[in-house]
């Protein structure tokens, strides 16, 4: 640029120029004056210009001083020549302490000028780290991010690409010159973008890898470094907004879930109630021997449709606990094998003349369990191998110890599970689609027992072959008193 355009350069200089010339006028006029004073005095205003206004208007006042010395006080006066080669060392010495020390006060003045200014934005950076943070999160945080930027850092104009609502966000008394596209483009990129004909720059906006969105400036006067902590407090600020929004979500699910599951447990409760006398009344009459088969029979069908349906409402209650994270459980050293027996007698009839195999031997180490939700377990595992075992073949239940748990596993001669069907069988609702229609069953048991036994810090899984029926077994972990023998 030329000095003509900067109105406040040309009239600095005119300044330095003025003072040097009241200093010329000064001690010309003096009856008796000493050049090592005079020459003190250029050097003080050059020192004083350098320092006030900067380095091109004291090397200005330095070069018009060595003329005025020269001119109007070294001899011969009133020419530009001088005479004594000493004079020409004390002129030389006074353009080269001039030239240095205003370099050195002038470069020490935007030292200082650049503190200041570095300053100035960390207070900024400051304030708006605070706003930022008491920033509201709603459907109008994004604009009042853009808002607070331009308002703490005084911007004439600023564009804020938000990448998760895919818009632009503007603000300050200026529309910058930048298309969405580009600052689009900016944000997925991850590279800074520079206009140099509009002056307009992008900068990306990005957390942990992950891009954000990106800021558009024209023309601003903060520094890169600025420029970038304004792209982090921002990529913050979304990320916090982020999270807080997925927290909000989650809780209200979290909500709504022991809502729809305590509704659910008062269902099934209310289910429970009239099903107790049903059960009752129809094995009350089932023990008449003299009543018609055929009414035997029909009451022989409620009665196992009673425990069906009871059955399905305390699979329901149990998941509806699961689901509500009300499952607490009372741990302590158990025998597994009682367990076993305490399960077998509850299945009772069920059985239906089935022999199920036990291999559970009496040294085997006690476990840390809750005995109720474990029997809840071995229960629904049994079942399911009754259910999908054909008549006459056996289930067997066999449990062994390993260093620190103790595993135990109920094989059928079922028809076996699909390796397909095998990553879906835990699935709440899930079952295979060749026993669907011919099984009846809910699909919640086998994600009841998965449930208890995760909380029981275990493990729970299924080997099969199709054909070849399936084996499910499950750990727990051994009494730490068993452990350590």
């Amino acid at each position: 640029m030329s000095l003509l355009s900067q109105p406040v350069k040309v009239v600095r200089i005119l300044g330095a120029l003025g003072i040097v010339g009241g200093i010329t006028l000064f001690y010309y006029r003096a009856i008796s004056v000493n050049n090592v004073t005079v020459a003190l005095s250029f050097l003080l205003a050059v020192l004083a210009i350098a320092t006030s206004w900067g380095l091109i208007e004291a090397l200005v006042a330095s070069v018009a001083g060595m003329l005025c010395f020269n001119f109007f006080f070294l001899p011969p006066i009133g020419a530009l020549t001088i005479a004594d080669p000493q004079n020409w060392v004390a002129l030389f010495a006074f353009v080269v302490t001039a030239i240095i020390a205003s370099h050195l006060s002038a470069k020490a003045r935007m030292q200082a000028l650049e503190s200041t200014h570095r300053q100035h934005e960390i207070e900024r950076l400051y304030t708006l780290s605070r706003n930022l943070l008491l920033l509201e999160v709603n459907g109008r945080m994004a604009q009042g991010i853009t808002n607070l930027i331009a308002q703490v850092f005084e911007l004439p104009g600023l564009a804020f690409y938000d990448r998760a609502s895919d818009r632009v966000h503007r603000a300050g008394p200026q529309d910058i010159p930048v298309e969405g596209g580009k600052l689009r483009d900016t944000a997925l990129q991850g590279t800074v973008y520079h206009d140099a004909t509009t002056n307009t720059t992008a900068i990306p906006i990005s957390l942990g890898g992950q891009p954000m969105g990106s800021l558009g400036f024209q023309d601003p006067q903060v520094s890169e470094t600025a420029l970038h902590a304004i792209a982090n407090l921002t990529a913050i600020t979304l990320e916090r907004a982020h999270a807080q929004d997925v927290a909000t979500r989650a809780e209200a699910a979290r909500q709504s879930e022991e809502l729809k599951s305590t509704m659910l447990d008062a269902l099934a409760h209310e289910f429970k109630t009239p099903l107790t006398p049903i059960k009752a009344a129809v094995t009350s009459m089932l023990s008449d021997s003299d009543m018609n088969p055929t009414r035997q029979e029909l009451l022989r069908i409620v009665d196992e449709e009673t425990d069906r349906l009871n059955s399905m409402l305390t699979e329901a209650i149990q998941m509806s606990r699961i689901e509500a994270g009300q499952l607490q459980l009372h741990r302590s050293p158990q025998a597994l094998r009682k367990i076993v027996q305490t399960q077998l007698e509850r299945l009772g009839e069920s059985l239906e003349g089935r022999k199920v195999t036990l291999e559970v031997p009496e040294s085997l180490p006690r476990v840390s369990v809750d005995p109720e939700f474990i029997g809840i377990v071995i229960w629904q595992l049994l079942s399911n191998a009754l259910r999908y075992t054909p008549p006459g073949s056996p289930v067997t239940l066999r449990a062994s110890a390993g260093e620190k748990e103790v595993i135990v596993s109920i094989e059928d001669c079922g028809p076996g599970i699909s390796e397909q069907e095998q990553r879906k069988v835990f699935d709440k609702f899930f079952r295979g689609k060749d026993q669907r229609e011919r099984i009846p069953g809910t699909g919640m048991g086998l994600t009841i027992a998965r449930e208890i036994v995760r909380a029981h810090h275990g493990r729970i899984w299924v080997e099969s072959e199709p054909g070849k029926g399936a084996r499910f077994s499950f750990s727990v972990p051994r009494s730490p008193r068993e452990s350590l023998l």
